[in-house]
C-alpha cells in the first residue's frame, strides 16, 4: 500500500520549494547586476582586530569588457560609485568639475595617509568658499579594472567636505570618460 503525505507536509514542502526558487532567483539577480557580490560572499571574513569597512551606498560600477567601467546616474543626477583608495573601499561622486580629486580627512586616514594640522598650507576654492587643503598624492585609486598610480588630490576638513569627489586629476589620466545613456563610461 502506497502512503500519500498528510496536507500539512505537502504544504510544508511546497512553502520551502517556492522559499528556496525565489532565494536562488534573488541571488542570480544579484550576481548578474553586481558580479563583486557573489565574490565578497565567497571572500573569508576579516579578523576581529581588521577595522570595518566604509558601507556606500553607491552602487557597484558595471564591468564591460576590457579596462572600462559604466557608473549609472542616480535620482539626482550625479555618477557615483565605490572606488578603492590605496586599496580601502571609499564612496565617491565623480565630479568633472574638480580639478583634482578630493577627499574628506577621515577618508585620507583610514586609506593610510598620515597628516598634521601643518599640512593643511593650501587655500582652495570649494562650492562652499575658501577652506584650508592638504596637497598630496594618492598611491593607487582603483575603480573596476581601471587602476592609476600616484595621483594628485587635496584632503579638506570633513565639515569642508562631507562626499568625496573624483576630479580631473583622475579623470583625465584615462583613455576616455563619457556619457552614454544615463550611464558614465570610464576607460583605460
Amino acid at each position: 500500500m502506497i502512503r500519500l503525505p498528510s496536507g500539512r507536509t505537502m504544504l510544508r514542502n511546497l512553502v520551502i520549494l517556492v522559499t528556496f526558487t525565489l532565494g536562488a532567483a534573488f541571488l542570480a539577480i544579484i550576481v548578474q547586476n553586481n558580479p563583486q557580490a557573489l565574490e565578497s560572499l565567497l571572500r573569508p571574513a576579516a579578523p576581529a582586530s581588521a577595522p570595518a569597512e566604509p558601507t556606500a551606498s553607491a552602487a557597484a560600477p558595471a564591468q564591460p569588457l576590457g579596462r572600462k567601467v559604466l557608473v549609472q546616474q542616480d535620482t539626482q543626477g550625479h555618477f557615483q560609485a565605490v572606488f578603492k583608495v590605496n586599496g580601502r573601499q571609499v564612496p565617491a561622486m565623480i565630479d568633472t568639475g574638480a580639478t583634482l580629486v578630493a577627499l574628506n580627512l577621515s577618508t585620507a586616514r583610514r586609506a593610510g595617509m598620515a597628516l598634521s594640522p601643518g599640512d593643511f598650507s593650501r587655500e582652495v576654492n570649494t562650492a562652499n568658499g575658501r577652506v584650508r587643503a592638504a596637497l598630496v598624492r594618492i598611491a593607487s585609486l582603483e575603480i573596476g579594472r581601471i587602476a592609476l598610480n600616484d595621483v594628485d588630490a587635496v584632503v579638506l576638513d570633513d565639515k569642508a567636505l562631507d562626499t568625496n569627489l573624483i576630479g580631473m586629476s583622475f579623470l583625465k589620466r584615462l583613455d576616455k570618460y563619457q556619457v552614454e545613456n544615463g550611464a558614465l563610461l570610464l576607460a583605460q
